[in-house]
């Protein structure tokens, strides 16, 4: 059995999941195999070049053309166009994968996540972070009881690429396109990180309620090759303070001035019996302070055979980076359809794939990362803490 493939989008998560899907047959033998089949997008030049860079039998420029032809639906386009070709491919019956945010509002969240559950394929949303084994360590070690109960839970992303007020103005800048800044880009993956971790009713539970801020630095900015500026309309930063249903506290915060930090997402975890800590900059490490230790915390290189995907890459001690975690998404979700489709047993890759073809994280989990966000903004417009449902 072979997928066929189509992607919407090329430029940086289109780059991000074709290298994952040219590596899946050399590093996942038991992986499906996966035709690339077309590539969609707008501009017919700059596509026709990328589907020849990216291994792309075929373009299209337009995809309702291409979501009930394939196997399976990438859209990795900007979060303005999740909803309508997602949907449509549901509707379809295409199993599809969806960048993160979910979408640009809660509403179209809600709209995609009902399109899924009719649909009844497998789908997900990109949350590539769950698939760094760093993570599902610290996942086991939380799962195990090694902390202890959830006490603090803090998370923080931090990039600084618009540190300069002459950056030059990005879609990812406009409300009507990306529906939030920061907030969408960078906290819906702390969000997910957190449920993940410690949202099971066993560890801390449900965020029950919550207070948010929200800050945009640089009202306008520079269009690039053009005498003209644009305004900024999304959030360069956002802080938030949590309350859990098992009584823990949570801190998050992300922004895109915080001048020396490229990619800085990390992830710290404090229990009564211990606490973990994890840096997307050192992706191979998980800092650990187990019970009875007080001189600091362990630094455990998360690189053995017996640690989560990493039996299919490099000996002990041989790091792995950002792109494979790619590598582990693609191919749980892939399995995922091919076990919906043959209803086969669960394959040993390390993932939460479900016999019938279940797939975490899922839209379900995209709209439940978007009910924070969106309570997030709701909290800084009120001035307030605000109820989760």
């Amino acid at each position: 059995m072979t997928l066929e493939v189509g992607v919407l989008g090329y430029r940086f998560m289109g780059k991000a999941h074709a290298n994952a899907l040219a590596r899946l047959p050399m590093f996942f033998p038991d992986a499906p195999d996966v035709e690339r089949k077309v590539l969609v997008g707008r501009d017919e030049e700059s596509l026709s070049e990328a589907a020849d860079r990216l291994g792309f039998a075929e373009t299209a420029t337009d995809w309702s053309e291409v979501v009930d032809d394939v196997d399976v639906f990438y859209n990795l386009g900007p979060n303005h166009v999740h909803a309508e070709p997602s949907i449509a491919a549901l509707e379809a019956g295409t199993p599809v994968f969806c960048e993160k945010p979910l979408a640009p509002t809660l509403e179209e969240a809600a709209e995609m996540a009902d399109a899924a559950r009719e649909a009844g394929v497998p789908n997900g949303c990109a949350f590539n972070y769950r698939f760094v084994p760093a993570i599902r360590y610290a996942k086991r070690l939380i799962d195990d009881g090694e902390i202890g109960e959830i006490r603090h839970v803090r998370g923080r992303y931090l990039q600084d690429w618009l540190v300069d007020p002459e950056a030059p103005w990005a879609w990812r800048l406009d409300e009507e396109m990306a529906g939030s800044g920061v907030l969408g880009d960078l906290g819906a993956h702390t969000v997910d990180l957190v449920r993940f971790l410690v949202g099971d009713d066993e560890h801390a539970g449900e965020i029950e309620r919550l207070s948010g801020h929200l800050q945009t630095f640089v009202d306008e900015r520079p269009v690039e090759g053009e005498n003209e500026t644009r305004p900024v309309t999304v959030d360069d930063a956002y802080s938030a303070q949590l309350e859990f249903e098992n009584g823990a506290m949570g801190t998050l915060e992300a922004t895109r001035y915080a001048t020396g930090h490229k990619n800085d997402h990390t992830i710290e975890i404090q229990g009564s019996e211990g606490s973990l800590r994890f840096s997307l900059e050192r992706l191979n490490e998980l800092e650990v302070l187990r019970r009875g230790e007080n001189r600091g915390y362990e630094t455990i290189l998360v690189t053995d055979e017996d640690d989560p995907y990493v039996d299919h890459w490099w000996p002990p001690g041989h790091v792995i980076g950002w792109e494979h975690t790619f590598v582990h998404e693609n191919y749980e979700f892939l399995s995922a359809i091919e076990e919906s489709e043959a209803s086969q047993t669960p394959r040993n890759g390390g993932g939460e794939t479900a016999g019938d073809g279940e797939f975490h994280p899922s839209f379900e989990d995209g709209l439940a990362a978007q009910r924070i966000l969106a309570a997030i903004e709701d909290s800084d417009e009120r001035g307030e803490w605000v109820a989760l449902e």
